[in-house]
């Protein structure tokens, strides 16, 4: 049956505002740390990397809008200016020196402004500062091993758990470190490439078996901040999800006291866990 153009426009309406109730509640609901519905931006930095990542990637936005706003007038300059229409006997010019000059020296101030914060961003991300406390992140098909050798050397693994929200992201076991503290991560792979990546933080790093490599953050926010391997790495890649829980100084001594009686009281608990990750 065919419908009406007053009937066609108040379907699109109600959809046009169903899709933006969808947003808003999208936008209403999210919480930090984690991916939102119809996110079209970068996650909410919680670390000074990815303050500047986010500066940079809005700097990037900026520049490339107006180059391309820039190139827009040019061709439609051309199109009105220099049609046959318009210029019947068409120039011969073959040569202009402030336009060469132009185009040359333009295009390197440009590349300048890009290297400049680039390197910056780069060596910020590079330069692992004095930790106050180091993690030792092992990735497994298809989890993760934690391990704190400053704070008891005491081991866990952090599995999918199918019964926490968010879906797909919530664990049985976080990674647990203070608010404000200098972070070092030490990740390694234990059978394949991994790759451990918590966007909130800018963080994302290869986990390369026989290899050792380093990364660090600076949490300044409390609370739960949700990352996945970033690296193909088998049938239940997408099950291996990353979650850092950033408590206060008091909290955080605390549950080190609590985790080393836990893990301790388990010496088989890496075995366990691997059991239990075979068998989903």
């Amino acid at each position: 049956m065919k419908m009406s153009m007053g009937q066609t426009g108040r379907r699109l309406l109600g959809l046009a505002v169903a899709g933006v109730a969808l947003v808003t509640c999208g936008a209403a609901f999210a919480e930090l740390g984690q991916p939102a519905p119809w996110e079209y931006k970068l996650q909410e930095a919680a670390t000074p990397v990815m303050e500047n990542i986010t500066w940079f990637h809005n700097f990037l936005l900026v520049l490339i809008t107006l180059i391309t706003l820039f190139v827009l007038v040019l061709l439609v300059l051309v199109v009105v200016k220099f049609n046959a229409k318009a210029n019947p006997v068409p120039s011969k010019t073959t040569h202009n020196t402030l336009i060469e000059v132009a185009w040359t020296l333009i295009p390197v101030l440009i590349l300048v402004a890009l290297v400049v914060p680039s390197f910056r961003l780069l060596f910020l991300e590079l330069d692992v500062p004095k930790a106050d406390l180091t993690v030792k992140v092992t990735g497994k098909q298809w989890y993760w091993s934690y391990a704190y050798p400053d704070n008891g050397k005491f081991e866990f693994d952090s599995l999918l758990a199918q019964d926490k929200q968010p879906r797909l992201l919530g664990v049985d076991n976080e990674m647990v470190v203070p608010v404000n503290k200098i972070v070092r991560i030490q990740t390694t792979g234990a059978d394949v490439i991994h790759s451990f990546a918590v966007p909130s933080f800018g963080i994302k790093i290869d986990s390369v078996p026989g290899r050792l490599n380093e990364t660090w953050f600076k949490a300044t926010k409390i609370g739960m901040f949700y990352g996945q391997c970033s690296e193909l790495c088998g049938k239940d890649h997408a099950f291996m999800p990353i979650v850092v829980r950033v408590v206060s100084d008091q909290d955080f001594v605390a549950w080190v006291e609590t985790a080393k009686k836990k893990f301790a009281t388990n010496p088989a608990n890496s075995f366990a866990s691997a059991g239990a990750a075979a068998a989903q």
